[in-house]
C-alpha cells in the first residue's frame, strides 16, 4: 500500500536537538537515529514508565507538554547543560477521543487540544530563545488528517488543522527572525495509536491491516533528515509522501 523507505540523514555532530513524545514510537526512533547520528539528544517522555529503551548516551527528561514547569524544567536544563538547541521536534500527540462527532462530550476534546496544539505552542514559546540564538528548526510532526475529514477523529483532525495553522503563523512570525519551521505530514505508520485505530473500526484507516502500514524508521527518518543543518526544503508544509523525499528512498524498481 506505501512503497516507501527511510531516506539518508546526515551526520548530525554538534546539533542539539529536543523531541517531545519520544518515549515510544516514531518520537522513540527518532531520537535512535538523531544519537546514532552524533547528535545530542533530549528526549521527552511522558509517562515515564511507560517509555521504551533509549541508548543510554539519549538524555531522557520527564516532559509533560500541557505542563508548563516540566517545560520550563526542560528548556532550564537544556540551557545549563548544552547552551544551545538547533532542533525542536514537536512529536507528542494524542489521538482520543475517538468516536462519532455526536456521542462525544464536548468537554473530552479538551486534552487532544492541550497536547497537539496548545503543547506544541508551549514547546515552542519557552524554547525561543535558544532557537533564536541557533538560527533554528521548529519540526512539528503531522499528519494528513489536517486537511483530511475522517469519520471518528473529530479531536485528531480539528486539533492536527489546528496545528497546522499554528505552523504556518510560526512560519510567518519567526520565519523573518531566520528560524526553519515545518509541518510534515505521516503517513498511517506501525505505532500504538495504529492500535487504538484498527480497535475502533471506524474510517477507512482503520481497515489498513498492521503489515501494510509503514514502518517507524520511515518517517522517523525523514525528520532526522530535516534536523540537519541544511535542508534543501523551504516549503513549510511538507509530507514524506512526496517526490522531494522519494527520490532520497531506495525504493524497488
Amino acid at each position: 500500500m506505501f512503497n516507501l523507505a527511510p531516506v539518508s540523514v546526515p551526520d548530525l555532530t554538534g546539533r542539539t536537538v529536543l523531541v517531545t513524545g519520544a518515549g515510544k514510537g516514531i518520537g522513540a526512533e527518532l531520537v535512535r537515529i538523531l544519537y546514532a547520528k552524533g547528535a545530542r539528544t533530549y528526549a521527552g517522555v511522558y509517562p515515564v514508565e511507560s517509555a521504551e529503551a533509549l541508548p543510554d548516551g539519549v538524555t531522557q527528561l520527564e516532559l509533560d507538554v500541557t505542563s508548563q514547569s516540566d517545560v520550563d524544567a526542560a528548556i532550564a536544563r537544556i540551557t545549563a547543560e548544552s547552551g544551545r538547541l538547533d532542533v525542536l521536534v514537536n512529536n507528542a500527540g494524542v489521538i482520543n477521543p475517538i468516536g462519532l462527532l455526536a456521542e462525544i462530550v464536548t468537554d473530552d476534546l479538551a486534552p487532544a487540544f492541550a497536547v497537539n496544539v496548545m503543547g506544541v505552542h508551549r514547546m515552542t514559546v519557552a524554547a525561543l530563545p535558544l532557537l533564536r540564538a541557533a538560527k533554528g528548526t521548529v519540526l512539528n510532526a503531522g499528519t494528513g488528517a489536517a486537511t483530511t475529514a475522517m469519520e471518528g477523529w473529530t479531536a485528531y483532525c480539528t486539533t492536527k488543522a489546528g496545528l497546522q495553522m499554528l505552523t504556518r503563523m510560526m512560519a510567518l512570525e519567526l520565519g523573518r527572525e531566520g528560524l526553519r519551521i515545518f509541518f510534515l505530514g505521516i503517513p498511517p505508520t506501525d505505532t500504538a495509536m495504529q492500535g487504538k485505530i484498527r480497535a475502533s473500526g471506524l474510517n477507512p484507516i482503520s481497515q489498513i491491516p498492521q503489515d501494510k502500514l509503514v514502518p517507524t524508521n520511515v518517517p522517523a527518518s525523514v525528520m532526522a533528515h530535516l534536523c540537519g543543518p541544511n535542508p534543501a526544503m523551504t516549503d513549510v508544509l511538507l509530507d514524506v509522501r512526496q517526490e522531494v523525499f522519494t527520490k532520497m528512498m531506495d525504493l524497488p524498481a
